[in-house]
């Protein structure tokens, strides 16, 4: 089905259009920054072909499938719970802000606090994948899942200032040799138990966005981990 924004007078009209459709496959065009497009969606496949969705697509999602042949604004994936959300652009700031789970895959770049208050619990890992780079404060505050950023542009700027304050849990892989002078983290050399991990999303990526999976980990990738010793575990995590 091809629903038209423009025949739309407010976003909470396109979005009840999208939730009532009787078909799952949905085409969007036209897009002018309408917000909360997905949100909570459960069992659709929505495909937004022109134009630019506003702040937090897919939010609280629970099971569709957005795939975005363009940008994204600010908040996309905002307590996602399930599901999968496929840039073939950038992404604004606060990308997965407080996923629960679901994946994100972002074939450029992501602004400012991707990841922030990233979570994970029991069997849901939250993942995002992003192809270049990521702005400043990246996986502040994370709390579990998984962020790969691959630099595929420019593997020398991979990730802003003040990324991973305030991480206390989750795993953050950076493609390449990556260097931190902060105590709060640790960054080690990634190992093939690592890798194995996010090797499923990683194969995902290459597909969805035509990458070769095999020069995509020849240059290994390091891994960064909470700090066991972070003064910030204890604000955030009971011991028993």
């Amino acid at each position: 089905m091809l629903i038209d924004a423009k025949n739309y007078e407010s976003y909470q009209a396109l979005n009840h259009a999208i939730k009532t459709s009787s078909d799952k496959d949905i085409e969007l065009v036209n897009l002018l920054g309408d917000r909360y497009i997905g949100d909570a969606l459960v069992d659709k496949n929505i495909k937004i072909t022109s134009g630019i969705p506003g702040n937090a697509l897919a939010a609280y999602m629970d099971g569709a499938r957005i795939e975005v042949f363009g940008n994204t604004s600010d908040a996309t994936g905002d307590t996602m719970n399930n599901g999968e959300v496929i840039i073939h652009g950038n992404a604004g700031d606060t990308c997965g802000y407080a996923m629960r789970g679901g994946e994100i895959y972002v074939k450029g770049n992501t602004g400012y606090r991707s990841g922030i208050h990233m979570k994970a619990y029991m069997d849901k890992k939250p993942v995002m994948i992003i192809g270049n780079k990521a702005g400043s404060f990246l996986a502040e505050y994370m709390a579990g899942g998984y962020i790969v950023v691959l630099g595929l542009d420019n593997p020398k700027e991979i990730v802003g200032d003040f990324s991973f304050k305030g991480m206390y849990g989750g795993k953050v892989f950076i493609r390449g040799d990556f260097k931190s002078e902060s105590n709060r983290i640790c960054v080690n050399k990634a190992t093939e138990e690592d890798i194995l991990e996010i090797e499923e999303y990683l194969k995902k990526f290459s597909s969805y966005f035509n990458y070769d999976y095999n020069d995509l980990i020849k240059d290994g990738f390091s891994v960064v981990t909470p700090n066991s010793n972070n003064p910030f575990k204890a604000h955030y995590v009971v011991n028993l």
